[in-house]
């Protein structure tokens, strides 16, 4: 079990929120450009900060109101080598534009948080290439390398966690697993899947988090599934299957619509916030360990009340 894990609360808890599609809220709603999907740059920006905390007091407001907790992730997601060096920042930048996200999600848990509204940060960590593409498979060793950067940087900032979101391959999982448990930090793994259920890379959900904890002696604190309808996802979660209980929370996509599909879309498919919440708490019926529920593309503060109410009415 990672170092801490244990304390995590959301691993006891009834329900426990996350926000939602940040990069699509800031793009679609708020009208931010937002080169290759990057918001950690905001930070810096006092426009872009601020957008960011109206962001996060939404749904930080929303826990509280329903008298449950939050994890927020950190606007970090593409604050990797790779992705940084594209906007010409060096190292040193990078590593404070990941502390920044940090105190700016602090400053919003001080604000908010309650006895029985925990708020947890979650260092957010994406994936080396696209979200959408496995593309180019690295190797575990050199995945430990790549994100190991951003896993000190975190975990030198205070996180409560990592979160490893819309990941398309199971070696890059374990990559990032095994620096999290070097930086001894508590880590959650959220794959992403196709239509079919099965992710990017080709791997069955339930391979790639086998793979994972026999990898890492399962360490992982719990998996997740981001990116995704639970049309896509609840086909393929058998409930008598070991692997299966290992899942411990979903962050859906509002749209029905393929990765492909979005990655073109001029347009947001919002969905609808109502039916949305039905298909959680009927999923949550079957896969109660599906503690964690949130949101991803196209779903914003108004998805992620509805899912609440519908998943944890006796608090609402």
């Amino acid at each position: 079990m990672p170092t801490g894990s244990s304390a995590l609360p959301q691993l006891e808890a009834g329900v426990f929120l996350t926000d939602g599609g940040l990069e699509t809220t800031l793009i679609f709603d708020d009208g931010i450009e937002l080169a290759d999907f990057a918001a950690f740059t905001l930070v810096d920006d006092p426009a872009g900060r601020a957008a960011l905390v109206r962001y996060y007091d939404r749904y930080a407001a929303i826990a509280v109101a329903d008298g449950v907790g939050i994890i927020l992730e950190t606007p970090t997601w593409r604050a990797s080598p790779d992705w940084a060096a594209r906007q010409a920042i060096d190292e040193a930048g990078l590593a404070r534009l990941n502390h920044e996200a940090v105190a700016l999600l602090r400053e919003v848990r001080l604000r908010h948080a309650t006895a029985s509204s925990p708020v947890l940060i979650s260092g957010c960590i994406g994936p080396r290439g696209d979200g959408y593409v496995a593309g180019e498979l690295m190797p575990v060793a050199d995945a430990r390398q790549y994100h190991a950067v951003q896993v000190e940087a975190l975990a030198d900032a205070g996180v409560d966690l990592v979160t490893a979101i819309t990941m398309t391959n199971g070696a890059e999982a374990i990559g990032i697993v095994e620096a999290a448990r070097a930086a001894g930090l508590p880590v959650v793994i959220s794959f992403t899947v196709e239509t079919d259920g099965t992710l990017p890379s080709g791997e069955a959900l339930g391979a790639a988090v086998e793979a994972v904890d026999a990898a890492t002696d399962g360490y992982a604190a719990y998996f997740m599934v981001n990116c995704a309808h639970p049309d896509h996802v609840g086909p393929v979660l058998d409930p008598t299957a070991a692997w299966t209980q290992r899942l411990g929370g979903f962050r859906a996509n509002a749209s029905r619509m393929t990765h492909a599909e979005l990655d073109v879309a001029e347009e947001l498919d919002r969905g609808d916030p109502a039916e949305l919440a039905a298909l959680y708490r009927d999923l949550r019926a079957v896969h109660p360990q599906l503690r964690v529920v949130g949101g991803c593309c196209g779903t914003d503060h108004t998805h992620i009340a509805a899912i609440s109410a519908a998943c944890a009415p006796q608090q609402a």
